[in-house]
């Protein structure tokens, strides 16, 4: 077998390039599911059968399809059904943002959920609304309780970004793909996406472990 791994060389701006779309994406999704996730718990946890059954069906749906579904649904199938095209980039975005949405909003709801009731009657006791309850005692330490699984879903997060390469957005998997193609080199470019994606994840996931020791909750 001739190896030749100068084409790994050859092309690292492109894959710098890919690398630093594949970060944006897993941060600007992350941006926007923590707060939708928030919204998604409360909605479910409202006293309002009307919200609590709507996030119930967007949680329900989103969890239970694939991703990659989701994406060519969104890609393929509104432009023609509802006549609304977004971009590759911005289609991945809302893609990537309803699936992790999903998850952290049953994430908030288990970590709202986990806050002792005695905590939210105090809070009454002293005069504060249901709102101002929530607000100021429940989600503050429901935040600390799932951050140690936010951390792991973003670790997730961070390699199913490269399912949006399948509607030819230019993150890491593309354009290693892409090379390969054009250079006929399969295992150099396999490798070498490897490598990246380990290089990234491995530091995240051992974050991930010291959350779980430092903030994990054990009643």
């Amino acid at each position: 077998m001739n190896l030749d791994w100068s084409v790994v060389w050859r092309n690292a701006g492109a894959l710098a390039e890919g690398t630093e779309l594949t970060v944006a994406l897993a941060v600007l999704t992350m941006v926007i599911a923590v707060p939708g996730g928030i919204l998604l718990a409360l909605m479910r946890l409202s006293r309002s059968r009307l919200l609590s059954g709507a996030s119930a069906s967007l949680v329900e749906l989103f969890r239970n399809l694939p991703l990659i579904l989701v994406i060519y649904t969104a890609y393929y199938v509104m432009p023609i059904a509802l006549g609304i095209a977004f971009s590759p980039f911005i289609t991945g975005l809302i893609a990537l943002s309803l699936n992790v949405s999903a998850y952290n909003g049953e994430t908030f709801r288990a970590g709202i959920g986990s806050i002792r009731k005695g905590q939210s009657e105090a809070a009454f006791a002293l005069g504060m609304s249901r709102w101002q309850a929530m607000r100021e005692v429940v989600l503050p330490q429901a935040s600390r309780r799932v951050l140690p699984v936010l951390a792991s879903t973003w670790v997730s997060l961070f390699k199913d970004t490269s399912l949006v390469s399948v509607i030819a957005v230019g993150e890491l998997a593309y354009t290693a793909m892409r090379i390969r193609s054009q250079t006929f080199r399969v295992l150099e470019m396999l490798t070498a996406m490897a490598a990246i994606y380990w290089a990234l994840g491995y530091p995240q996931a051992k974050l991930v472990d010291w959350l779980h020791r430092r903030l994990g909750v054990s009643e």
